[in-house]
């Protein structure tokens, strides 16, 4: 969600701050700033509008030194307003920045205020700036480890102070942070981000932090001391790994939008995704996948937005040819309400990011009711969920820009039915003809996926009239459903459309009384064994004088006419067929947006990952 970088080097550190902020920007944020250690004093740039403007700001401002931090802020308390940017300041001595929520910050407000703190943002943010204010004795680092101390919530924290040049201290707790360390002739220098991405070009080399760390970044070291159960902090050594974060994976190249650039990069990417796998076998997902996959009885799925849409495709899968109970939760809901456990279940997450706060916290919960076995689908292999699950497999979608998710979703997708497989080949429900049929089948995806696209001028049309519409239904049935769901969230994401997505078989039962002339209702119409009941649902809306715009397999013998407008996908696949009919959902509320002149990459109110809960 929100970007941190910071940096103690002997050059001018400024640029790489602000190239860092450049490379988090697909985040989302609405404010940024940058503060400096500048002549013995503090001094900072912040600004509402992006990271190109704040650039221009610093080269004003003359802002330079070999101490900083930086940040992109996505609002949560207090408006997006410059007074609420970071860094945030406390008596022009402490400088601070911070991703996550702080859950007791008005008890520690009301506290520093009765001692005389005055503040000057709406933020939870300041509170922790003038926490460790009032704990500074001349030791930042002891200050930080006593402030956090003090904090309920998720954080992670990159501080300095004007009275100690050349150092910067960070922590960590339930958000994301790495520390950086300088090679070649930068080898002195030391930094810290939210994400190695925002180091691309800068090192290489990168300590991934964890729960509880508190680290001391100075010239050419580090130390690292994390929190205990009990109380206090004792030392700890992190390994240094070195990790390739490659940035020009993000150049928009001939595209209008990164979203447009990475709806066509699909077929690359679930080719990417699917390097390597020769055959099914559980190993794929870990060494231990075998055992695994032999001692559990059912399938828990954990995921947020479209990741929980993915997860819900993939229970129609599991059911269905693997044969495993599986039920689908929304993360953010399932630990705070009370579940059945059972130790025999295989707990999926589904994140893109790997750093989904409420899917996490979900993971850790399902644990805490004592169910071992964990399993995640994740885009980033260095990533925390990675690092707490079990087994994995990593997608390989690549650098994912646009907030709203589109190549991660389908690679997403191409994992949890190599899972499925793998489920079935261990609990004996899939023949092994049946298995090379199904891999011959995702083999295929990719030239099958460079056919719908060539799907776009027919879409584009259809957007025109989208364009000035403001509410639109989306239909699906069985394992298309949720395929319906994520053509309706991209449509509302991007477009600011109000659209809903429902069973096609739930129309008369309530969602009818909304389809008049205004309302254009999508459709994903496969040739499957719901196609007839599916055409009766058609029928129903074009009597109610409903606009139908209809997805169709090429033999579903459903022909345009008046209020009916169908496209036709090039061919039908089976159990597949929700990883083709959803490109052409994502590239209608793309080309919608286009026409509504809506900001498509960055749309308002929204982040790419969601670190906060």
């Amino acid at each position: 969600m929100c970007g941190i970088v910071g940096a103690v080097s002997t050059r001018n550190i400024v640029p790489v701050l602000v190239q860092g902020l450049q490379r988090l920007e697909y985040r989302g944020y609405d404010s940024c700033g940058v503060a400096v250690h500048q002549d013995g004093e503090l001094r900072r740039s912040r600004s509402t509008a992006r990271v190109a403007e704040l650039q221009a700001q610093v080269d004003t401002d003359g802002v330079a030194s070999g101490t900083g931090i930086a940040h992109t802020r996505w609002a949560t308390h207090g408006a997006p307003a410059v007074h609420n940017a970071h860094p945030h300041f406390s008596n022009g001595r402490i400088a601070l920045v911070h991703n996550g929520i702080i859950e007791n910050h008005d008890e520690l407000r009301a506290e520093l205020q009765a001692k005389g703190y005055v503040f000057e943002s709406q933020t939870d943010t300041e509170v922790i700036a003038h926490l460790v204010h009032q704990l500074y004795d001349g030791d930042l680092f002891e200050a930080v480890q006593q402030a956090v101390a003090r904090l309920k919530g998720a954080y992670a924290i990159a501080v300095f102070s004007r009275d100690e040049p050349h150092r910067v201290v960070g922590a960590r707790e339930g958000s994301p942070l790495i520390l950086g360390v300088g090679t070649g002739a930068d080898e002195g220098a030391t930094y810290l981000a939210s994400d190695a991405m925002a180091l691309a070009g800068v090192t290489d080399r990168i300590v991934y932090l964890e729960e509880g760390d508190v680290v001391d970044l100075q010239l050419g070291k580090h130390w690292i001391v994390t929190r205990q159960p009990g109380g206090g902090f004792k030392p700890v050594q992190r390994e240094v790994k070195t990790v390739q974060a490659h940035s020009g994976a993000a150049e928009l190249g001939p595209y209008r939008h990164y979203m447009q650039k990475e709806i066509f990069e699909q077929p690359r990417a679930i080719a990417d995704t699917l390097e390597g796998v020769e055959g099914i076998t559980p190993e794929l997902f870990g060494d231990s996948a075998f055992r695994v996959f032999q001692e559990i009885d059912r399938v828990l799925i954990l995921a947020c937005g479209t990741s929980y849409y993915s997860g819900s495709t993939a229970k129609y899968w599991l059911e269905s040819i693997a044969r495993i109970p599986t039920s689908v939760e929304i993360a953010s809901e399932y630990r705070y309400r009370d579940s059945v456990p059972d130790p025999r279940t295989l707990v999926v997450t589904i994140s893109q990011s790997g750093e989904t706060a409420d899917t996490l916290a979900a993971l850790k919960h399902a644990r805490s009711l004592g169910m071992p076995h964990t399993l995640t689908i994740c885009n980033v292999a260095t990533s925390a969920m990675v690092r707490e699950c079990e087994l994995a497999y990593i997608t390989r979608a690549g650098v994912e820009v646009g907030v709203a998710s589109t190549k991660a979703f389908t690679t997403q997708l191409a994992g949890l039915f190599l899972l499925t497989l793998a489920l079935a080949q261990v609990r004996g429900t899939i023949t092994p003809a049946q298995e090379a049929e199904h891999l011959k089948a995702m083999r295929h995806l990719p030239v099958a996926l460079q056919a719908v696209l060539a799907l776009e001028p027919q879409v584009v049309a259809w957007a025109e009239a989208f364009a000035r519409k403001e509410n639109a239904l989306f239909l699906g049935r069985g394992l298309h459903y949720p395929i319906a769901l994520e053509g309706a969230l991209k449509l509302k994401e991007i477009s600011y459309i109000h659209a809903e997505a429902y069973p096609a078989g739930e129309l008369k039962h309530g969602p009818l009384a909304l389809v008049t002339a205004e309302m254009p209702v999508v459709t994903v119409a496969p040739n499957d064994a719901l196609l007839e009941k599916l055409k009766s649902n058609l029928q129903e809306v074009r009597a109610r004088g409903g606009e139908l715009f209809v997805f169709a397999d090429s033999d579903t013998r459903i022909d345009s006419g008046e209020g009916l407008h169908v496209i036709r996908m090039p061919e039908h696949y089976g159990a597949l067929s929700p990883i083709l009919h959803v490109v052409p959902l994502q590239l209608l509320a793309y080309h919608t947006a286009c026409a509504r002149g809506t900001d498509v990459d960055k749309p308002r109110n929204l982040a790419k990952s969601v670190t906060v809960e």
